[in-house]
């Protein structure tokens, strides 16, 4: 790597430049890909972000990198999501069908699971809707059961991590803590998200 150019300003290049989250082995491979002789850690990857993110706090930056969906990516400051719930929204509104969030909850609360009971669940024939999720890169495949017929077993995907912004399906809320969530005006932003997740669940309670 050239004397003048740190390895926190290619992680930010890198970050900045890809339509993914970047990985740090991802980072590390290419470090050492253009820079012959040089490998670095994770941690030390880690703590150039981390140095990063002081600077864009001193200077007074509305975003952020942080790690999502197994990478690291920018992200808008907390303080500016009101400011953005209506595209969000909307382009939430153009990607997903509410049928298609109803399966989406009962995957991520109940995987890996197999279509046919995801159709018990919800009552009706899903094999559209998990084709749509499958296409749009939120579920991926997770091997077969061992039932008859070794039927398909499904998961959410790294990409459901990055739509929702999260860091692992452990942040989603437990069937418990949603009743407060949905009464807290901080987590106002959320609730349309989470009341989507909670008819999933109630209609999986009722079905099953």
């Amino acid at each position: 790597m050239e004397a003048d150019i740190e390895l926190a300003h290619v992680i930010e290049a890198l970050v900045f430049s890809s339509p993914e989250p970047v990985s740090t082995e991802s980072i590390r491979s290419i470090v050492a890909a253009k820079a012959e002789g040089l490998e670095v850690s994770d941690e030390e990857v880690r703590e150039a972000i981390t140095g990063l993110n002081a600077v864009y706090d001193e200077t007074g930056r509305v975003f952020r990198i942080r790690e999502i969906g197994g990478g690291f990516a920018f992200a808008t400051q907390s303080a500016y999501h009101p400011w953005l719930e209506h595209i969000q929204h909307e382009n939430t509104l153009r990607k997903i069908s509410q049928t298609a969030l109803e399966t989406l909850a009962i995957i991520a609360y109940k995987q890996p699971i197999t279509k046919p009971e995801v159709d018990h669940i919800r009552g009706v024939d899903s094999g559209y809707v998990v084709k749509q999720l499958l296409e749009k890169g939120l579920i991926a495949i997770a091997g077969r059961n061992d039932g008859p017929g070794r039927a398909l077993l499904y998961k959410t995907s790294n990409g459901f991590l990055r739509h929702f912004g999260l860091t692992a399906i452990s942040e989603l809320p437990k069937p418990r803590e949603i009743e407060e969530i949905l009464q807290d005006d901080d987590m106002a932003k959320h609730r349309q998200l989470i009341l989507e997740l909670k008819a999933g669940m109630e209609d999986d309670d009722d079905k099953s």
